[in-house]
């Protein structure tokens, strides 16, 4: 006999709340199987059409496990160096930037040249603010990087929970699925797969997105000739996934150091212009609708709202659980929106007489 309404809803709320006050706890200890279980999911498609081709569960795994570990020593070894000093020379440069800055403002407004102006002062303690707070940011990133035990556990953690969720996720979700309520195991099958459509769709795809649009800034930023190019480029492909901010952040970055590097000289100005214009034409024209499709239901603010809310609350933990449970949440909304425009409350539809 199935339980009423009030006791489901009662019996998952109870387990929401369990969820809730576990992520709470054990939001440290978790992160290292968080990051696991997502590289397990990303790369559970990949699997897959291993072993279509022929090759056993295991084989698939080791094949992948082997190709991510040369591809992360391969980055570790090329492209992070570049990216830290890169954008250690740029947030010293920060103050040299401003007074070239000030230096164009002095000529077009001469009133600024009084040294009480309040936007002088205010320009030369921002490029002090910038180069002296960025560099304890960069200072913290690696002193908490060396914290030698919590980053040996997590380097050693983390392949090894990605490999075996790797090699039993089809198992678990055979599992899983024997578990379900059997009256309403076709419509938690349903919801589950919209979730995972929007994951897929979204997580995959747009990290694919970013990769793609991170390297090609980069690179074609590089190859321009413009100062920092390289971190500019990995800073607006990073971004990427939320629309528009990762264009406009990374533009208006990059056209702004080409203002201070190429003044004057505007066919290169114009070339970076050129570069994020073309990385906007292929993001909108090729690479999203290829890779990520039609709209998969999670709106960019839903979505900043998300990553905020369980980064305060449950640090950088959260903000890894907080894309899969907005687009939960997304899914779950819709099909409850369905369910109402069917029910007698939305049509209006009399009673039965009794």
């Amino acid at each position: 006999m199935a339980h009423p309404v009030r006791d489901q809803l009662k019996y998952w709320a109870i387990g929401m709340l369990v969820l809730f006050l576990v992520l709470w706890a054990l939001g440290k200890v978790m992160l290292p199987f968080l990051v696991g279980g997502a590289i397990a999911y990303f790369l559970d498609p990949v699997a897959d059409r291993l072993q279509k081709l022929g090759l056993s569960r295991t084989a698939a795994t080791a094949i992948i496990s082997l190709a991510a570990v040369f591809a992360t020593v391969a980055l570790f070894l090329s492209v992070i160096p570049t990216l830290v000093r890169q954008l250690s020379e740029l947030i010293n440069a920060a103050p040299e930037i401003i007074r070239k800055l000030m230096d164009y403002l002095y000529e077009r407004f001469p009133d600024l040249s009084d040294n009480t102006s309040t936007i002088r002062t205010s320009l030369a303690e921002l490029g002090e603010a910038i180069k002296s707070r960025g560099m304890v940011v960069v200072n913290t990133l690696i002193g908490s990087a060396v914290s030698v035990l919590d980053w040996v556990l997590f380097l050693v953690i983390v392949p090894v929970v990605a490999f075996y969720m790797l090699l039993d996720w089809d198992r678990m979700v055979r599992r899983i699925d024997e578990l379900l309520p059997r009256a309403y195991a076709p419509t938690v099958r349903h919801l589950a797969s919209e979730i995972d459509r929007v994951l897929a769709a979204f997580v995959r795809g747009q990290l694919t997105v970013c990769l793609i649009l991170g390297g090609f800034y980069a690179a074609a930023l590089a190859a321009a000739g413009l100062q920092f190019g390289f971190i500019v480029g990995a800073i607006a492909g990073a971004i990427t996934f939320i629309p528009y901010v990762g264009s406009i952040v990374g533009g208006a970055l990059a056209i702004g150091l080409a203002l201070v590097q190429y003044w004057g000289d505007w066919w290169s100005v114009g070339l970076i212009a050129a570069i994020f214009a073309v990385g906007q034409f292929l993001e909108g024209n090729v690479i999203t609708p290829r890779l990520v499709g039609g709209s998969v239901g999670l709106h960019p603010v839903w979505l900043l709202f998300a990553l905020s809310a369980f980064g305060s609350l449950f640090g950088f933990a959260g903000m890894l659980v907080a894309v899969p449970v907005a687009a939960a949440i997304g899914v779950l909304v819709r099909f409850a929106s369905a369910r109402y425009v069917e029910s007698d409350l939305y049509r209006g539809d009399a009673p039965p007489e009794p």
